[in-house]
């Protein structure tokens, strides 16, 4: 079980590991606020590359929140597909869009509570924005993360919600920023959602592999 005793291990063979691998594609885009944030709400269901390859496609046409408002949706559609979900996120992005300017001046704020009450944004978001684009403590909670961390023991929650307060609670802010980064790399390469690479896993000899069934 991973426990506040192996963390520093943990952590450090994580790092050692992830670093085989290209980064998520949200990271990309680290220290810009609004690239950061567009990005992250094209990942919302989306496999890395095709955020990747959506958000450079979107960014050749609008890389401000005034020319992306201006943008019609049906041309914000053609530039995200095949995104998950791709009509909805258009009409959000305008409207994140159209927030910006009304509300912020065309800026993205750098508190959490503000961008959460900005539609369309949710914790998830607002924690990358947060720690990518302004290097402040948060703890963005995905899927990775929150299936990652109850497998291991280290937490135990039903929510990334719960997850997120849980972690607030007991990781060490020195791992808060980049927490997400590690646990998405690893979830998405070796520590699967079904029949993780357990074999292969450098962590192996601490996780409980509580919730698993079946293990290649």
């Amino acid at each position: 079980m991973v426990t506040s005793r192996n963390l520093d291990e943990v952590v450090r063979l994580l790092r050692r590991t992830v670093r085989q691998w290209d980064v998520p594609a949200v990271t990309h885009y680290q220290q810009d606020p609004f690239k950061t944030l567009i990005s992250c709400l094209l990942s919302l269901r989306t496999r890395d590359a095709v955020t990747l390859q959506a958000s450079k496609q979107l960014f050749r046409l609008a890389r401000t929140p005034r020319a992306m408002a201006a943008l019609p949706v049906g041309v914000i559609e053609r530039a995200i597909y095949p995104v998950s979900f791709y009509r909805n996120k258009a009409g959000t992005l305008r409207e994140v869009c159209r927030t910006l300017l009304s509300r912020y001046g065309g800026c993205v704020p750098d508190e959490l509570e503000e961008l959460l009450t900005i539609r369309g944004v949710g914790r998830k978001t607002a924690n990358l924005v947060m720690t990518l684009a302004f290097s402040k403590p948060g703890i963005c909670v995905d899927t990775h993360v929150h299936r990652i961390s109850n497998r291991w023991g280290y937490v135990k929650t039903r929510t990334p919600e719960q997850t997120e307060m849980a972690l607030r609670q007991r990781l060490p802010a020195r791992y808060w920023r980049t927490y997400n980064d590690l646990l998405v790399s690893f979830g998405q390469h070796l520590c699967h959602p079904t029949s993780p690479w357990c074999s292969r896993c450098p962590l192996s000899a601490w996780c409980p592999r509580r919730g698993v069934q079946r293990t290649r």
